[in-house]
């Protein structure tokens, strides 16, 4: 039996709810409890990557560094991340996919990352070493964790719903993430509510607790709302190939396994065209989504308020936008929806060069609340599709590779860009590259043929039973 029919519930419990939560993927328990671990996530995304803790890096944290070089040394950070998580992706795919732990492995590199942002509650002025080494760390934890996330995708879904669940998972993302971020926007703007320090004589460390409770709530997130998860979702069975055998080194396997897969990326040749058309698109949102609050605050001088504002309109937009990406995949089809996505980047990259006022930033913040989730998602549900099930570790292992390398090239841009100009406005309008050369090779991208190879990887397994 292919691993892709047993990975999935039965069928007559597959289709047999038709309401509400069945037509948002979100119909069975473990789907609710996979998709809850975006929501626990996301709070890293927004207020640890995109909004609090860059402000709070520029402001504070970066002690006399100029303004361009706490924005320069954010961007330096992501790239780090990038080339770490490029190097261990796809050997800890590998590890997962061979001793079956992939949950496991999710809590680990969640508690490591939770733990760091945990860290960032004792960052005080001048800190900005501290604050980047647990930035980086974090950032390391919560992206690892995800790779594994990605990987159970397939298992839990089967083909017909996949996009809809996927999707679901980042509407539920966008929900939570925003959720948190609307409370730490309320008590660092209006501390007093809350019981904190507020006004003016404070000493630096009660002026920025409001900020710093904020940076600590995201590790209680994190870690509470990952539960679910590890109680509803089952870890996906162990199947090895017919020559693989049984013992040895577990590393040594592992790498021997993922020399297979890359090799064997020669046979999923659709899969590898809509790895290399997500690495080039996928930069462009990466940069747009990492650098546009460092860039709205030092470029065109908007206040905090604003900024963070403009985040929570991107979760709470984002939400329904995400659904409707999942409902729009299912009539058209998951190719010609992200195809959607890619014009509306292109438009919001030209109209991001020209960008003066808060009013424009907020208007553009909104605009990519439309496409953002979808596009993302769909994204990772076509993937799923194109790869055999039983390697899905091993095969997002490599989506995180091409995942990474594209968030390298984005934030190193904008680093060179400052440095050479000391701006980066021009670096926006660059970024339509991204999307027009990655809407090319995705045009070439033959989904049925990557689909029924994908089918054919997964059978002729030896089952558990038989290992």
């Amino acid at each position: 039996m292919s691993e892709r029919t047993s990975g999935t519930p039965e069928p007559a419990k597959r289709h047999g709810n038709s309401g509400f939560l069945s037509r948002l993927g979100l119909s069975r328990p473990e789907l609710r409890a996979w998709a809850m671990y975006d929501w626990a996530v996301s709070a890293v995304q927004t207020t640890i990557m995109v909004a609090v803790f860059p402000i709070y890096f520029v402001d504070i944290a970066k002690s006399d560094l100029p303004e361009s070089r706490a924005t320069q040394a954010l961007a330096a950070a992501n790239t780090i991340v990038a080339v770490v998580l490029a190097v261990l992706s796809p050997v800890l795919g590998a590890m997962s996919d061979y001793v079956a732990a992939k949950k496991r492995m999710l809590g680990a590199s969640m508690l490591v990352g939770a733990a760091a942002v945990a860290g960032m509650f004792f960052v005080q002025r001048g800190d900005y070493q501290l604050a980047l080494v647990l930035f980086v760390i974090s950032l390391i934890g919560a992206t690892a964790s995800t790779v594994f996330y990605d990987a159970l995708l397939p298992h839990i879904a089967s083909e017909d719903e996949i996009d809809r669940v996927s999707s679901a998972g980042y509407a539920v993302g966008y929900v939570g993430g925003g959720v948190l971020l609307a409370l730490n926007l309320a008590w660092i703007l209006k501390p007093g509510w809350f019981g904190l320090p507020s006004g003016s004589g404070l000493s630096d460390a009660a002026a920025t607790l409001p900020t710093r409770l904020a940076l600590l709530s995201v590790a209680v997130w994190w870690v509470v709302f990952s539960v679910p998860l590890f109680l509803r979702v089952p870890e996906p069975p162990r199947t090895r190939e017919p020559d693989e055998t049984n013992g040895g080194n577990v590393f040594l396997a592992s790498f021997v396994r993922l020399g297979e897969t890359f090799r064997a990326l020669r046979a999923y040749k659709q899969a590898f065209l809509m790895l290399l058309a997500f690495m080039v698109y996928n930069d462009g949102i990466q940069t747009i989504q990492k650098m546009a609050t460092a860039y709205g605050k030092e470029e065109i001088g908007i206040g905090n308020s604003v900024l963070i504002s403009a985040m929570l309109i991107v979760q709470f937009v984002g939400f329904p936008f995400a659904f409707l990406f999942g409902s729009i995949a299912g009539r058209i089809g998951a190719k010609r929806a992200i195809f959607i996505g890619l014009v509306v980047y292109t438009v919001i990259s030209i109209l991001g060069f020209y960008m003066r006022t808060a009013g424009h930033f907020i208007l553009l913040a909104a605009m990519v609340a439309t496409v953002q989730g979808g596009t993302q998602a769909l994204s990772r549900s076509l993937f799923a599709s194109l790869v055999p099930t039983h390697k899905s570790g091993e095969f997002f292992g490599f989506y995180s590779v091409f995942e990474k390398f594209a968030s390298i090239f984005g934030p190193l841009l904008f680093w060179v860009t400052i440095a050479t100009t000391g701006s980066s406005r021009n670096a926006i309008l660059s970024v339509i590259l991204f999307f027009v050369i990655g809407a090319l090779i995705l045009s070439r991208v033959k989904v049925t043929e990557g689909q029924q190879a994908a089918r054919a990887g997964d059978e002729g397994l030896i089952s558990p039973a038989a290992v």
